[in-house]
């Protein structure tokens, strides 16, 4: 609106424009600083995994070859017995996607928790020792960096049998490389600091140093690292599931049920839509979340004061 425009309104029309156009202004604002909408997502599945008994309408393995191939309810044809459809076998596709968040979750969390620790630990090691320890230590990431892993996942699997203790140990051993990278380069950085410099002079043992100084300097790449990797693991778990590799039939699981739905996508596509769906809105919520955890920790990076 131009000021010739302006002048021709009542001075009330004009405030009350000019306050629309600053509370437009304010959500935008808001929803631009702080990562609301991944956060419904994650408070979604978070609360969907602990109480999946609860909520879920029926029994996930539960099969009715009545009902197979049902479409949701909201089409002409379907039924509100089964909100977003059921299965080739009659599975509440609602109650098995709710269900499926609990193995996402469980097998990103163990896996994440596990390699973080190796990861961060062998960053620490490399970045402050340096010389041999660190040569060390980035030829093993560079080597493990280099192999094959869906060809190890299969074989591993093939060795030991399809389970959720396997799945966890194989994305664990995935899980470590990134952190080793990050922490061994914020090391670098950390160790060189006048306050760390001065408590190693005045005799503290590498241990208080470690635990006082580097791991608080570096927790910030850690957090960052942490929560894209998340989101790696969930997609990871997905692929395996769907290749073969991962969770054993009848366990819902998310890509398993991408896997078994794919032979009726012009029949019945929501078999494989639903947990499709699920896997992206959960990945690009971590990812965000992981984006706007480093424009916040890193001034640098930060594009709102």
């Amino acid at each position: 609106m131009n000021s010739a425009q302006q002048e021709t309104l009542p001075a009330d029309r004009i405030l009350e424009d000019n306050q629309t156009r600053a509370w437009w202004g304010a959500v935008y604002t808001f929803f631009r600083r702080w990562p609301v909408f991944p956060a419904f997502v994650l408070v979604t599945l978070v609360f969907c995994a602990v109480f999946a008994y609860q909520i879920a309408p029926y029994d996930p393995d539960v099969q009715s070859l009545r009902d197979r191939n049902e479409p949701p309810a909201w089409f002409s044809d379907g039924s509100t017995k089964y909100l977003l459809g059921s299965d080739h076998v009659g599975r509440d596709i609602l109650s098995r996607v709710i269900h499926g968040s609990r193995i996402s979750l469980a097998v990103a969390g163990v896996s994440l928790v596990s390699g973080l620790v190796v990861g961060v630990v062998l960053g620490l090691l490399a970045g402050w020792y340096g010389g041999k320890t660190d040569e060390i230590i980035t030829r093993l990431v560079d080597i493990w960096h280099a192999l094959p892993f869906l060809l190890v996942a299969l074989v591993v699997v093939s060795l030991f049998g399809g389970s959720l203790i396997v799945l966890m140990v194989v994305l664990a051993m995935v899980s470590w490389v990134g952190f080793v990278r990050t922490v061994r380069a914020e090391v670098f950085v950390v160790k060189n600091q006048d306050y760390v410099m001065v408590s190693k002079i005045c005799g503290a043992s590498t241990y208080h140093i470690f635990i006082r100084h580097l791991i608080p300097g570096v927790m910030h790449a850690i957090l960052v690292v942490a929560t894209l990797a998340v989101g790696g693991l969930i997609l990871t778990e997905a692929t395996l599931s769907f290749l073969g590799a991962g969770i054993p039939a009848p366990t819902p699981s998310w890509g398993l049920m991408v896997s078994e739905g794919r032979d009726y996508l012009t029949d019945a596509w929501w078999s494989s839509f639903w947990p499709g769906l699920a896997i992206f809105l959960t990945v690009m919520s971590l990812n965000f979340i992981g984006d706007w955890l480093r424009d916040y920790f890193d001034p640098k990076l930060r594009q709102l004061v």
